[in-house]
């Protein structure tokens, strides 16, 4: 059975699209019709339920795909068994980063990675961590770069790379710009644009106004932090940023005793072999770790 078949089954599997399942594995459409149709004929089974626009496994995918994703991770981990035999740091690295972290952490970790093993194909993927911490746990990436999820379980396993202190922020022209100090309550009562819910940075915050058993009026969200900090400076709402980002466009409030941060960092699974490429990677990112991030 031809591998290449099985990775196009996950990637319709997973996207619920051939198109975007071409698009993820920089194919074309009837590439990936010809290859789901192949594997349909070798197992004499239909695979998904096309309607209208729709694309949906029908049991027999169902029963193939955890199948299909251990038999490629198998066969991937194998392929870096093999390779880790030589001490040569070559080959593809399939990676994912937050947008974020990518603007903001990675370059000059890449710029000395690149350099420094000009003969690895770096594989990126800009993804929410949430989304990247998923595909490390099904082995469809080897390593990714994220915010690190509050508690970590095995078979994932992290390592923190950078903390990242977070601050409370308002529009320099916000009506509480200019108090000596605020209260969590006080803040709360105007509208407010958070980190989605479905984030790791979210769930932080949560937990900051939950323990202080105070509601935030949270009127919009969005997953990405350049726009939150647009939204701010403009005034359409306060929020929370990296202390990284701030600049006068935005003005940090002074709340005493709240500390807020989160942890960046990398994480890969226990139960695969990290080539050779990721562990110079995490190598430098470790190097990283004492050195300040690029301002916003």
């Amino acid at each position: 059975m031809d591998t290449a078949n099985l990775s196009a089954f996950l990637a319709v599997a997973s996207t619920g699209s051939f198109s975007r399942a071409a698009e993820q594995l920089h194919l074309t459409q009837p590439a990936i019709s010809k290859r789901i149709a192949m594997l349909e004929q070798q197992l004499n089974a239909r695979l998904f339920d096309r309607i209208g626009r729709k694309v949906a496994l029908t049991e027999a995918g169902r029963a193939l795909k955890p199948r299909a994703e251990e038999v490629l991770g198998l066969l991937n981990d194998t392929r870096r068994a093999l390779s880790n035999l030589s001490d040569t740091v070559q080959g593809r690295l399939s990676m994912a980063t937050s947008h974020h972290i990518g603007l903001h952490r990675l370059p000059p970790v890449l710029r000395e990675f690149t350099r420094s093993y000009p003969q690895v194909a770096l594989d990126i993927q800009f993804l929410d961590s949430e989304v990247a911490y998923e595909k490390v746990l099904q082995g469809e990436i080897e390593l990714a770069v994220i915010t690190l999820a509050p508690e970590v379980e095995p078979p994932v396993v992290a390592e923190l790379i950078w903390h990242d202190p977070l601050d409370l922020v308002i529009a320099p022209e916000h009506p509480l710009a200019q108090a000596d100090t605020v209260g969590l309550a006080e803040l709360a009562a105007y509208p407010a644009v958070f980190p989605g819910a479905n984030t790791f940075t979210h769930r932080i915050v949560s937990a900051l106004f939950e323990q202080h058993q105070i509601t935030p009026h949270i009127s919009m969200s969005t997953n990405y932090m350049e726009t939150i900090k647009m939204m701010v400076s403009i005034g359409l709402a306060w929020s929370v940023l990296p202390r990284s980002m701030l600049d006068e466009q935005v003005h940090a409030l002074p709340i005493p005793g709240i500390h807020l941060q989160r942890d960046l960092g990398c994480i890969w699974h226990s139960g695969r072999t990290r080539s050779n490429a990721a562990l110079a990677l995490i190598n430098l990112l470790q190097q990283a770790s004492s050195m300040p991030s690029e301002k916003a």
